[in-house]
């Protein structure tokens, strides 16, 4: 897409849009059938990337998506991404499912996005309260939506 999405977390109602001045790098999109990076990866940063999800309402779609690599009656859904900043004028773009797929199938992401994660200010994240949203580089011209 070529543009970002925010939804406020409390209320549903709440939204914004903008055209990205950042890279977005695309981290932990898997597909049954195609190979991907496995290991251990630190539990400080599994915590902190939940954490991340539970205030982060990033291109949620109406739809759901079913993990592949689960058997169909056990697969969860995921309906949005995740943002996490990197170097700058760089975010990582994660599906929402990017948690299951560490703790469920060992997937280990690229150190760069494990060290973002572990860098979030979550404290800030969490107080974030519309019309701010849990990202930092969100421009001042975003479109913002409101009942």
């Amino acid at each position: 897409m070529d543009e970002d999405s925010f939804e406020d977390r409390e209320t549903n109602f709440y939204g914004l849009t903008y055209r990205p001045a950042y890279a977005r790098l695309n981290v932990g999109w898997l597909e049954a059938g195609r190979l991907y990076p496995t290991g251990p990866v630190p539990e400080a940063f599994v915590e902190k990337l939940k954490a991340v999800q539970a205030v982060q309402w990033m291109n949620v779609c109406r739809g759901l998506h079913a993990c592949d690599l689960c058997p169909p009656e056990e697969a969860p859904k995921g309906n949005g991404e995740v943002r996490i900043p990197g170097a700058p004028e760089i975010a990582y773009a994660a599906p929402f499912l990017v948690t299951h797929y560490i703790t469920a199938h060992g997937y280990r992401p690229p150190q760069v996005f494990i060290n973002a994660v572990l860098a979030v200010d979550l404290a800030a994240w969490t107080a974030a309260r519309w019309p701010q949203v849990p990202f930092p580089w969100v421009p001042e011209d975003a479109e913002r939506m409101e009942e």
